[in-house]
């Protein structure tokens, strides 16, 4: 029996006797003394279980606390973990706190500190995680959206909202809408909703949201079916048009890298026999692809559709008009910036 299970074990003996020896417990355990010692220290310091011994009475007990009225008020965590279960919530919780920009996770500390008090608190191991893992997030949005709090209470209590959101330059409103379901995506966090103005559903940047409102009203549901064919289909988070596929070959010195990502959980991926790798993803609108092509340069050419080929064609021109210009930022000022980076 490992300790969690003798952990639980006494606490389930000193409920039905009472009063229990050390001996009756030792024996009931069948561990050293040495160890049953330190299983009721542990309950004592780091779980707060109230033991106590009784000389009158002859073993331990729950001592009562002032104003008690039944013994059930003492209680071991109903969910348990042992120390190497703890030890993966604690690295996933420190992996999950530097990667989370998006401030989902709005107050992780006290569940940190919960966990941590099951474990000593001189625990090498975590000390050493903290000390030796860094994760560093490229290309995320570290700064929380002013709504994404007040978008979120709405979404899970079921209240419509009205918005105003920055589109194309300009500000636009969208007056009543039942919140369905939060998106993070490459970094930023999209609200998908139904818009009760234009009877459609449609998706919101919530970096891009201005002003939120949250109504009395009651939101509606769309089935998650309907919402999947609607949203899921494409890549990345827009989603007008129809599905096309994206065909992209990469040269072979990215192909290794590139068969081992996920782009889309519908893409085909294929090895050629010239080392190449010929990726097919699903898309509905261009923009979202384009900007992960880019990432590549010339190792990624898009082979197909011909409007996707066309719009990755015209996004090149344009930067190679923008570097065929003279750099704007001064000399001087450039060197200054430089030297103090």
């Amino acid at each position: 029996m490992d300790q969690t299970g003798r952990l639980y074990k006494i606490d389930q003996l000193l409920r039905q006797h009472k009063v229990i020896s050390f001996a009756a417990l030792q024996a009931e355990l069948n561990v050293s003394r040495a160890t049953l010692k330190r299983d009721l220290d542990d309950l004592r310091t780091r779980l707060k279980l109230p033991i106590e011994w009784s000389r009158a009475a002859g073993g331990y007990r729950l001592a009562p606390m002032a104003g008690e009225v039944t013994t059930g008020a003492h209680e071991l965590p109903g969910l348990w973990f042992s120390s190497t279960e703890i030890h993966a919530l604690l690295t996933m919780q420190h992996l999950l706190a530097s990667l989370d920009t998006g401030g989902l996770i709005i107050n992780p500390v006290p569940v940190g500190d919960r966990l941590k008090a099951l474990l000593d608190s001189k625990d090498a191991e975590l000390q050493e995680l903290r000390r030796r893992v860094r994760i560093i997030g490229l290309e995320q949005d570290t700064a929380t959206p002013r709504y994404f709090e007040r978008v979120g209470l709405a979404l899970v209590r079921r209240k419509r909202l009205g918005l105003v959101h920055a589109q194309g330059g300009e500000s636009v409103m969208e007056p009543d809408i039942s919140p369905l379901r939060l998106v993070h995506c490459r970094g930023g966090w999209h609200l998908e909703a139904w818009s009760h103005s234009l009877e459609v559903l449609c998706s919101f940047a919530v970096d891009a949201i201005t002003d939120a409102r949250v109504h009395a009203s009651t939101a509606i549901d769309v089935p998650e079916p309907k919402l999947d064919a609607h949203f899921g289909p494409g890549y990345g988070v827009f989603t007008s048009g129809r599905v096309r596929w994206a065909r992209l070959q990469f040269s072979a010195e990215r192909a290794s890298a590139v068969a081992n990502v996920q782009w889309h959980p519908l893409q085909q991926g294929k090895l050629q026999n010239d080392g190449s790798y010929l990726l097919r993803v699903p898309y509905m609108d261009h923009r979202g692809l384009i900007a992960d092509i880019l990432q590549h340069g010339a190792h990624c050419e898009v082979l197909g559709p011909a409007s996707l080929r066309q719009a990755m064609a015209d996004e090149v021109g344009k930067m190679v008009l923008a570097y065929q210009a003279p750099a704007p930022a001064d000399e001087e000022e450039a060197q200054a910036l430089d030297e103090a980076l």
